[in-house]
C-alpha cells in the first residue's frame, strides 16, 4: 500500500515543481515586459496631465466669463437706458438731434418722417426714420459722422444720393432707432 502513495506523491511533487517553473517563467515574462508598460504608463500619465491642464484652463476661462456677466448686464442696462429713448419723449428728442446734426454740418433738412413697429417680446419699438438732407459732400460726410457719434442709437439701413435743385447733393437716408416701451 505504500507504493501507490509514493507514486501519487511523486506525481504531485512533479506537478507542483512544474507549476512553480511555469510561474517563474510568467514572472520573468512579466518582469521583461514591465519596462515597456512603465514607459507606456508614463506617456499616458503625461497625456492625462496635459489634458488636465487644458481642462483647468477651460474652467478658468469659464469662471472669468461668468464673473464678467455682471459687468455685461450692467453695460446692457446702461446702454438700454441711455441710447434708447422712451416712447413718451423719443420723437421730439430724435427730431431735435437730427435737426441739430444737420444744422451743425451745414445741411438743409427737406423732409423727415417716422414710422413705428413694436418688436414683440423685446420691450422696444422699432422706429423707421425717413430723412432727406441737402448740401455739399463734406457736409454730408460730417452729418453721417455725427450720426455715428450721436448719444442716441441710429442704424443706417440705406442711403441714396441725388442732385439737388440748388446744385448741391441730396441725400435720402433710411435710419432706424429704438424706443423703450
Amino acid at each position: 500500500m505504500k507504493q501507490p502513495w509514493r507514486v501519487l506523491k511523486k506525481w504531485i511533487t512533479f506537478a507542483l515543481v512544474a507549476l512553480f517553473v511555469v510561474d517563474l517563467g510568467l514572472v520573468y515574462i512579466r518582469w521583461q515586459s514591465s519596462p515597456e508598460s512603465v514607459a507606456a504608463m508614463r506617456i499616458e500619465r503625461d497625456q492625462l496631465e496635459r489634458q488636465a491642464a487644458l481642462l483647468k484652463g477651460d474652467v478658468q476661462r469659464g469662471e472669468k466669463i461668468r464673473n464678467s456677466l455682471n459687468n455685461v448686464q450692467r453695460d446692457y442696462d446702461a446702454f438700454y437706458k441711455t441710447a434708447f429713448l422712451s416712447n413718451a419723449d423719443g420723437y421730439s428728442a430724435i427730431e431735435s438731434d437730427l435737426a441739430g446734426l444737420a444744422s451743425k454740418s451745414g445741411l438743409r433738412t427737406t423732409n423727415i418722417g417716422f414710422q413705428q413697429k413694436e418688436v414683440k417680446g423685446r420691450g422696444v419699438t422699432d422706429v423707421s426714420i425717413d430723412q432727406t438732407v441737402e448740401g455739399d459732400y463734406p457736409a454730408l460726410v460730417q452729418y453721417i459722422n455725427g450720426l455715428e457719434h450721436s448719444k442716441y442709437f441710429y442704424l443706417l439701413s440705406d442711403l441714396k444720393l441725388d442732385t439737388a435743385s440748388t446744385g448741391g447733393i441730396r441725400l435720402h437716408l433710411d435710419l432706424h432707432t429704438y424706443f423703450r416701451n
